[in-house]
């Protein structure tokens, strides 16, 4: 494998002790060493705003330039009322923009949903196969990845406790290192 490929980690959720947050951190450690993964969080990103598009905020160019470095993009989000968190579609619309100009495109995607209950955020995860095409590069379409059950995965550190999600990472991982690889070539 060539690489490391720089990969961006969007992590959907604002909250502190966030298990989106707390699994994009497990998986750059476990990331394989063709993939180097930035976990960035949505923290200081202002609103998008049509109106002011022609003069950006420099928020929105730092988020833009630095999905414009990377050779792959993972979306980690929970599941907010069956679809995804404002903050995270907040971002979306700021890199898809101005339109044809989209910091996304050609990138490889990979999608990460979870949730503590048991249906692993799968919602969240099939609205963003439907926003995502069109502005981005392809979307890893297996293996899909749906994690359910994580509120008992971290321990009080936001360490990676649970051997069986540690597995699934893992073995997500190596996939999307071999998209993004064929993808890069």
């Amino acid at each position: 494998m060539l690489g490391p490929y720089s990969i961006v980690a969007l992590v959907g959720s604002l909250r502190k002790e966030s298990f989106t947050l707390k699994i994009a951190n497990a998986m750059a450690k476990l990331a394989p060493a063709s993939l180097s993964v930035a976990v960035t969080t949505l923290h200081d990103l202002s609103f998008f705003n049509q109106d002011i598009e022609a003069n950006p905020p420099a928020d929105w160019l730092r988020l833009r330039e630095k999905l414009q470095h990377s050779n792959g993009v993972l979306i980690l989000t929970p599941e907010y009322n069956r679809s995804i968190p404002g903050v995270l579609k907040n971002a979306i619309d700021i890199a898809s923009r101005p339109y044809g100009k989209s910091s996304f495109l050609g990138k490889p995607i990979g999608i990460v949903s979870n949730s503590p209950g048991p249906l692993g955020g799968v919602s969240a995860a099939k609205h963003l196969q439907t926003i995502m095409p069109g502005i981005s590069g392809p979307i890893m379409g297996q293996p899909e990845i749906y994690l359910n059950g994580v509120g008992d995965a971290f321990d009080d550190q936001g360490e990676l406790t649970k051997d069986s999600l540690k597995v699934v990472l893992q073995q997500y991982l190596e996939a999307f290192a071999a998209f993004v690889e064929k993808q890069n070539r």
